[in-house]
């Protein structure tokens, strides 16, 4: 159900504005969150729906925020004993037809830390690197392409995010979309992103697995 939602999302269909919030199983035992839309929010938990409703019901704020509430999230995680991950801006992009703008050359060590830390997050991770920039690409949530980038500081200012952006449209299969997030805070990251024609779609608040 959540591949569906987040699948009509990417091509620019979402669920109805009406305040509800719409309760799904989560995709897998490691992936548990809010996706936060335009007047509707969906909740992918194994948690009774009944208490995910009543919790949002208790934050303290206008109902059309409960559910990014940080009232309700700290609920959230402690109810399922995780921690919250930030909350983010999340985008997506099409695939586009031809080769990537830039000469990617692919890494294949698998103890870089970028790959290490992707693993926590993804499936499938791949990364490509440029003299000052890394593009990661993996399946993350409900099996969605997701990816992120990385530019070094005395690559900054010179379109290399937006080109890294780019380059991941290009690396999907036919009929395919990427999603990206970025924390809102993260201006060059957003717009760097948006100049590589990935459209805002909602936000997105992960429910993290505690690591003992």
């Amino acid at each position: 159900m959540l591949k569906t939602i987040l699948d009509a999302a990417a091509a620019g269909r979402f669920p109805a504005a009406d305040g509800s919030v719409t309760v799904v199983q989560q995709p897998s035992e490691r992936d548990a969150g809010v996706v936060a839309f335009s007047a509707h929010a969906v909740v992918f938990t194994d948690q009774d729906p009944e208490w995910v409703r009543a919790a949002v019901a208790a934050a303290p704020s206008d109902e059309l925020a409960a559910p990014m509430n940080p009232h309700f999230l700290a609920a959230f995680a402690d109810r399922t004993g995780r921690r919250m991950d930030t909350i983010d801006l999340l985008s997506a992009g099409s695939r586009l037809p031809g080769e990537a703008p830039l000469p990617l050359a692919p890494l294949t060590d698998r103890d870089h830390p970028r790959i290490v830390r992707a693993l926590d997050y993804r499936e499938d991770v791949r990364v490509w690197t440029v003299p000052g920039g890394v593009l990661i690409l993996g399946r993350g949530l409900a099996g969605r392409w997701e990816c992120a980038i990385e530019v070094s500081p005395e690559a900054r200012g010179r379109g290399l995010g937006r080109d890294l952006a780019l380059s991941a449209r290009h690396l999907l299969p036919e009929g395919d979309h990427v999603w990206a997030q970025q924390s809102p805070g993260n201006v060059p990251s957003v717009r760097s992103f948006q100049a590589a024609g990935f459209r805002p779609v909602g936000a997105e608040a992960l429910m993290i697995p505690r690591q003992d």
